[in-house]
């Protein structure tokens, strides 16, 4: 008689399950492309509702009404404050030299201290953008921007260069980045779950009699010799609070149509949307209020969209 077996407890799909040192992502692969154009958007997560729309694609559905989960994300303005160069090196790349913008936003001072300083160098091999976001533009109740690091595409390095000259010091809207229809990667934090047992974690079964004072454990850590424990067994730790990302999430709306959306009392634990939104097709990961980066796809699909015409907006 063939031996009963099991999968293995806990994916290897994520590993190591590493905790993140800040709310918001770390993004190190970016689509290339011949247009001058910014490569990501942030976003804040507001909930999720669902929508009704008639289905024009060419699948089974077609023309039916379906309902579809969407999560709504905030999207107010970013600035651009810095403009980084880097060159290549044996081990990746070293930023070389940077221009700060003129004038700084009035909340920036409460995360950073703004400069002024300028180092142009004329030998770069890339370049790339430091944003800061404008919270207090947003319901998110919070003027304390984030900063981060954004790529943008062109021919080669010069022409990123001449692009990112012209949105220095300015305001970057959605509408310039992404549009209805688009399709993109979602980076973000999941939410922290504090510390768990290895039956949440990893899916230890529960033992019916308790062994070694417990049932909700391992059956053991190894053998004695030798006298060390396996990476691989399960154990309990601090859980959640992982950097994930999705991809291929379609954008089913953009725009500023607050009476659309808005409740009356308000989203659970956010409150109301006062800005520009975007509908995104599924769930997202991370609670309320945390910052999402939103980047074109890197992993194209041959699928397309179309047109979306709502009949029904959960409220």
């Amino acid at each position: 008689m063939p031996t009963k077996h099991h999968p293995r407890r806990g994916s290897l799909q994520f590993w190591p399950r590493k905790r993140c040192s800040r709310q918001y992502a770390k993004i190190r692969s970016w689509i290339k492309k011949d247009d001058s154009k910014v490569l990501g958007f942030p976003g804040y997560k507001v909930g999720m509702t669902h929508v009704i729309f008639n289905d024009s694609s060419p699948a089974t559905t077609k023309g039916m009404d379906v309902s579809k989960a969407t999560t709504i994300l905030e999207v107010p303005p970013m600035k651009v404050q810095t403009i980084r160069f880097y060159k290549n090196n044996d081990y990746g790349t070293d930023c070389v030299g940077y221009i700060n913008a003129d004038k700084a936003d009035k909340y920036l001072r409460r995360k950073i201290k703004p400069s002024k300083k300028k180092k142009e160098v004329e030998d770069y091999d890339d370049v790339k953008i430091v944003v800061h976001t404008n919270p207090n533009k947003a319901g998110i109740g919070k003027k304390k921007p984030e900063i981060f690091e954004l790529a943008i595409s062109g021919k080669d390095a010069k022409a990123k260069y001449e692009f990112a000259k012209e949105l220095l010091g300015k305001d970057i809207d959605i509408d310039s980045v992404f549009k209805t229809g688009d399709f993109v990667d979602v980076h973000s934090v999941t939410r922290g779950r504090g510390h768990q047992g290895t039956v949440k974690i990893f899916g230890v079964k529960i033992r019916q009699h308790k062994a070694e004072k417990t049932k909700r454990g391992v059956g053991t850590l190894g053998a004695w010799t030798p006298k060390k424990t396996h990476w691989g067994v399960a154990q309990a730790k601090k859980h959640g609070y992982y950097m994930r990302t999705e991809y291929n999430k379609e954008l089913y709306y953009v725009g500023d149509d607050l009476e659309q959306i808005n409740r009356k009392s308000g989203f659970r634990h956010y409150g109301l949307v006062k800005g520009k939104y975007v509908l995104v097709k599924g769930s997202i990961p991370g609670p309320a209020k945390r910052m999402v980066i939103l980047t074109d796809s890197i992993r194209k699909r041959k699928n397309k969209s179309y047109p979306i015409t709502f009949k029904f907006i959960k409220k």
